[in-house]
């Protein structure tokens, strides 16, 4: 009988040992000592500010979310159990806050084609089902992607050799819940679903019903990690371990348990943990939903790996004064249960092999006393035939061979016969890379350097990197290195930086100093460190005062060198103020990494920050021009953007990563809620051309992706029956005269429609739309329909450049003499505007051609 607590924390363990630890000498490792971490300063800011790290942990994304592994040798050094302090951690978010007074009382189910659905609490069961205890190594999938990404850049983020990690975890075997619930025919498949709540839903995956079921698998709903309570960042209270399988597949947080008659239908299932055939390129991987849907592609079990731990990366070794040998040393792994058989190291590149020496410390808990329990659990294993851990190996080398040799490579194979690979399986998403592991030798004077493949996330290092800066072509099949007959590799001069910063300036700027200018008045703000006061360019800014006030107060280094022209950094010293403080810009960070409100608000564009939208849907108006449709947050949310101003849209670039920002007008009436339509012109690459990086990004991303907006930005913005301000001053109108071409339609269209829809609106519009061919010509059916609807207030003149025989209406490219033709001079009474959107070489056309028949600067608006 459970006694009310006082203190919750001491009675919660109290209770969850409540069977014992087996007593007597242990004949088999246990871990070691974890350490008494605290929550990190770049975490405080952050929604993950109630979890306590270890310091050593590489990120491997920023601050948030968490991705991270241990330095190659300290994960190493503490042996074939890793506390939780070094354990690798995959987020895909924050990590959920659970209470120790939640504990127990954590809820999940077992549901789906079951005869029996359960609904338990971690205290059922404890209390209900028979504990177990099993040494455990999880993978994540993305181990090694790192070197995969230095070839090419794949969708994932650059994961090192030390994604890996060994813990003794305690639960209940998941078959014993799955029995209990009864299992209806037809069923196949075993959902699990987590409490992450993640931009495309909750964290879920899938196995098959027979694994589950299968007690050699191992597959464990468990709460302890190495004799503790699971720490947050490993599932706090509650996950699921599957020995064997890619990490990903052993969900955290765990709230749902579904049976099916088919695999997982979640986003993260379907798009995440996927090897897709190695000629889908990033970009076209978006656009092939039932390929990402296809199960064969999925990833299961582990395949076999290996690396080399010692000698470390840049580790240098006397050549005289010590031993004659040098023992390198590392790990290997296989999967589905398999056990590594050998690994073997070559000095030759190949040539030869030398079988290295394997242990498995495993294997020592198969000598375990009978009905011996460990941290309340069961440890049997002397039955299983099944392996689920990594082995270390070791090989003693002698110098005088080191020496002589280029490099060290190895290989381990598995019990049934299959062997690393020689060469890399490069693929969109960079998952389970495992050719053989290199470590070059460098000889500098009396000592030798080693240098390994690569370094974990943005850290510089390695020789992949190294070789391919010099012009090699690591994915030659010989490691870089130049073959008889193989073409010289062009290496890229480097880009030449431009000084954004006034040699001269050497002031400090607090950080309370910028939040004193973060609104219209004189408004500063940072790139890459340095502070910049934008007063002096407000009226003159090109996206208009808002772009600045915007940026106020913020870190804004991103969408700044992303956006600007390499003209407009040149002009930044005459901006520069000083400087901030790295503490003031990890502040900065943390502030802009808050978690959003989650109340639901009015409007859904923010000019300080940026909100994800989700991507539903794609529709094609030409052949290469599409409509994207985004969802808003709430269904009753209006998208906040004036009349004739635009939005910022951020994406990754799909081949890179990278951020990529652009200015755009949407398609939505300005009343439209709950969904947003941008209309995108796609520019292609072609044999000779480079096409669009934001295009291309845009339209290889796949539905249910969030993409980010910003806004409203612009210097234009129309007010209705003729009153319009241009960057902050009021000017009235009789006449629009809008110039457009291609995509550049959008603003045209946003104050079209905005006239054409006021019957009180006397507002005249002249619309001159020029294009290649008719297909070109976009929303011709809307802008028709109110040339029809404008009693005579509106005129839309289509030209074409390239026009098929069958065209009636005007050919020829817009050009002065068009102009001259179609607008004429400028009326005395100076009551038209003329507005301009399309490529730079027409708007130059069009800047030219006016001027020249005398219309002012000041009448025309470009977007």
């Amino acid at each position: 009988m459970l006694v009310a607590p006082t203190l919750a924390t001491p009675w919660l363990y109290l209770y969850l040992l409540k069977d014992g630890r087996a007593q007597g000498p242990r004949l088999y490792p246990l871990p070691p000592k974890s350490r008494k971490n605290k929550v990190l300063p770049e975490d405080l800011k952050t929604p993950d500010s109630h979890v306590e790290r270890d310091a050593r942990l590489i990120r491997l994304t920023g601050i948030h979310p968490f991705n991270v592994e241990a330095p190659l040798s300290d994960l190493y050094d503490e042996g074939f159990l890793t506390t939780k302090d070094l354990h690798y951690v995959r987020n895909h978010g924050p990590v959920p806050l659970v209470q120790d007074s939640e504990i127990l009382d954590w809820e999940f189910t077992v549901e789906g084609m079951v005869e029996r659905p359960l609904k338990l609490t971690l205290r059922d069961l404890i209390r209900d089902y028979e504990q177990v205890t099993y040494p455990i190594t999880l993978v994540c999938a993305g181990n090694r992607r790192k070197e995969q990404n230095v070839v090419r850049k794949t969708k994932g983020f650059s994961w090192g050799a030390a994604g890996v990690s060994t813990a003794l975890w305690t639960g209940v075997s998941l078959g014993d819940l799955l029995m209990r619930a009864g299992i209806t025919r037809g069923a196949r498949y075993v959902c699990f679903e987590g409490a992450d709540k993640l931009p495309n839903g909750y964290y879920g995956t899938s196995v098959k019903l027979n694994w589950a079921m299968d007690p050699n698998r191992g597959i464990m709903v468990s709460y302890r990690m190495n004799g503790e309570l699971l720490h947050p960042d490993h599932g706090r209270p509650l996950r699921i371990v599957i020995p064997g399988q890619i990490g990903g597949r052993s969900v955290k947080w765990l709230k749902r348990i579904i049976v099916s008659a088919a695999p997982s239908d979640s986003w993260y299932h379907i798009y995440d943990n996927r090897v897709l055939p190695t000629m889908i390129t990033p970009e076209a991987s978006a656009n092939l939903p039932e390929t990402w849907k296809d199960e064969r592609y999925a990833i299961y079990d582990l395949n076999t790996n290996s690396a080399t731990c010692y000698p470390a990366h840049d580790e240098k070794l006397p050549l005289t004064g010590g031993p004659e040998t040098y023992k390198f040393r590392g790990y290997a792994y296989a999967g589905g249960g398999k056990r590594v058989s050998r690994l073997e190291v070559t000095l030759d590149q190949g040539k030869t092999w030398t079988l290295a020496n394997i242990s498995y410390p495993e294997d020592e808990y198969k000598l375990a006393p009978e009905n011996e329990v460990l941290y309340g659990g069961r440890l049997d294993i002397s039955w299983r035939e099944a392996c689920f851990c990594w082995c270390f190996w070791d090989l003693d080398i002698p110098l005088a061979q080191l020496r002589d040799a280029r490099d060290v490579m190895i290989r381990a194979m598995d019990d049934s016969m299959m062997v690393q690979p020689r060469d890399m399986y490069w693929s969109v998403l960079g998952m389970m890379n495992n050719p053989w592991y290199r470590v070059v030798i460098h000889k500098e004077g009396d000592a030798l350097r080693f240098e390994h493949p690569t370094q974990p996330a943005l850290m510089a290092g390695g020789w992949m990197e190294r070789v391919k800066k010099e012009g090699g072509n690591i994915a030659n099949g010989f490691w870089g290195e130049k073959m008889s007959g193989e073409e010289e590799a062009v290496v890229e001069a480097p880009v030449k930086e431009i000084c954004m910063v006034n040699k001269e300036v050497s002031r400090d700027i607090t950080l309370d100093e910028l939040r004193e200018h973060d609104g219209d008045a004189q408004p500063w703000f940072v790139v890459n460190g340095q502070v910049y006061d934008g007063t002096k360019f407000l009226e003159g800014h090109p996206g208009g005062a808002a772009s600045i006030i915007g940026a106020a107060g913020q870190n804004v280094s991103e969408e700044f060198m992303t956006i600007h022209s390499e003209n407009a950094k040149a002009m930044m010293p005459e901006y520069h103020i000083g400087s901030l403080s790295p503490e003031a810009l990890a502040q900065l960070a943390a502030d802009a990494d808050q978690p959003p409100s989650t109340s639901p608000r009015p409007v859904f564009l923010q000019s300080k920050s940026w909100s994800p939208a989700v991507l539903t849907s794609k529709t094609k108006v030409s052949s290469d021009t599409k409509i994207f449709t985004f969802t808003l947050d709430y269904p009753a949310q209006t998208i906040g953007l004036p009349v004739g101003q635009h939005l910022m849209m951020r994406v990754r670039d799909p081949s890179n990563d990278d951020a990529i920002i652009r200015a755009y007008t949407p398609l939505s009436s300005p009343s439209a809620v709950g969904t947003l339509d941008v209309l995108v012109k796609i520019y292609y690459d072609t044999p000779t051309t480079k096409g669009g990086r934001m295009t291309q990004a845009l339209d290889a991303l796949p539905l249910g992706r969030t993409v980010d907006f910003k806004g409203p930005i612009g210097k234009f913005e129309y007010m209705g029956s003729g009153r319009c301000t241009v960057s902050g001053r009021e000017r009235r109108v009789k006449r629009f005269v809008m110039v457009c071409a291609g995509s550049g339609i959008t603003p045209i269209f946003q104050v079209l429609r905005a006239v054409m829809g006021d019957g009180a609106d006397e507002t005249a519009c002249l619309v001159l739309d020029g294009n290649r061919v008719e297909e070109d010509i976009l929303c011709k059916g809307e802008l028709d329909g109110m040339v029809e609807r404008g009693a005579g207030r509106c005129r839309v003149l289509y030209s074409l450049s390239r026009p098929l025989a069958s065209w009636t209406g005007l050919r020829g490219r817009m050009d002065r003499v068009f102009f001259e033709r179609e607008v004429g001079a400028p009326p005395l009474e100076r009551d038209t505007m003329v507005l301009v959107c399309g490529p730079g070489a027409m708007e130059e056309v069009v800047r030219k051609g006016f001027g020249e028949m005398g219309w002012a600067e000041e009448d025309l608006v470009f977007f």
